[in-house]
């Protein structure tokens, strides 16, 4: 599924306009508008050093504009946006952005585990005053994908997937409160969540406010746990991580010791909701499933087999 045409075309033109009112206007290249992501749940174009990202359908505009607020009160630690109001354009919400240089996939070895985990941590032990945030979305997202996966055509590895959902407490499923003591979270942290700003070579930030809000820390530190269970992340970029993390004072974890006890539950629940749309996207391409998405299956069969967490 990609964006109907007149969304598209008018970001771009949105993009445009709002790049040519910044400061920088004066130097604009002028070149084409690219789009960075045409997704259901998200549309992202660039305009020279302008970003407009135009938000899923169900977004909430009152809980978007306290996560915008949260962006601007946290510099250093988020991508600021340009506008404290989300814009509306043919039904959907629309933020403004600097552009930011991403982490190159192509080189995974330069990838900034270190400045991941120790903006985690500065997010983690932060505090936004203003508008309540909504809370973090991590459960809820992963809880779409699962339902997606139920409403496709049945293949092979749904049961193991589902199966490994359902051994998770309901917390994680999204559909009880989240337990514990909530600090600020992010809720979707990957690698494709951090730019440089400004770009080329400024400080890494974490961009991408749609899941911003009160939970578990440990849930962002959740998918590159669940990747090194899985096999998928190599020990020595997790250890990078997890100890960058715990020398800025991240709460997810202890400071020593096993990590596990906080992470287990997060972790699976990753696994699975990764599982879930790798299988999702394969039965939509009609085609077999490649040799990562396998491993995570196959890291649901085994986390069925484990007792309930």
């Amino acid at each position: 599924m990609t964006t109907p045409p007149p969304l598209l075309s008018a970001l771009a033109e949105q993009a445009t306009a709002v790049a040519h009112t910044r400061p920088s206007a004066s130097s604009c290249p002028c070149g084409a508008t690219v789009t960075l992501a045409d997704r259901p749940d998200a549309t992202v174009v660039q305009h020279a050093g302008t970003v407009a990202k135009a938000h899923a359908p169900d977004t909430d505009p009152a809980e978007l504009a306290a996560r915008l607020e949260a962006a601007a009160r946290l510099p250093g630690v988020l991508l600021p946006p340009l506008g404290a109001e989300p814009a509306g354009l043919h039904g959907r919400l629309v933020t403004f952005w600097p552009y930011g240089r991403p982490v190159d996939p192509a080189d995974p070895g330069a990838a900034p585990w270190e400045d991941a985990a120790v903006l985690l941590a500065r997010l983690h032990r932060s505090t936004v005053p203003g508008r309540p945030l909504p809370p973090m979305r991590g459960p809820v997202k992963a809880a779409r994908a699962v339902a997606r996966l139920r409403a496709a055509a049945p293949h092979p590895a749904t049961g193991p997937v589902l199966r490994a959902w359902a051994g998770l407490p309901a917390w994680a499923r999204g559909e009880a409160p989240l337990p514990g003591a909530a600090v600020l979270c992010h809720g979707d942290l990957h690698l494709g969540q951090l730019v440089r700003h400004p770009a080329p070579d400024g400080p890494w930030l974490l961009i991408d406010v749609d899941d911003l809000g009160p939970g578990i820390p440990a849930w962002d530190l959740a998918r590159p746990a669940a990747w090194y269970a899985c096999g998928l992340l190599p020990p020595e970029d997790w250890t990078r991580f997890l100890a960058a993390y715990r020398s800025a004072a991240g709460p997810a974890v202890p400071p020593d010791g096993d990590p596990w006890p906080a992470l287990d539950v997060p972790a699976r629940a990753l696994t699975v909701q990764t599982a879930a749309r790798a299988v999702t996207k394969a039965l939509t391409r009609q085609r077999p499933l490649d040799e990562v998405e396998q491993a995570l299956v196959d890291a649901c069969a085994r986390m069925a087999r484990l007792p309930r967490s």
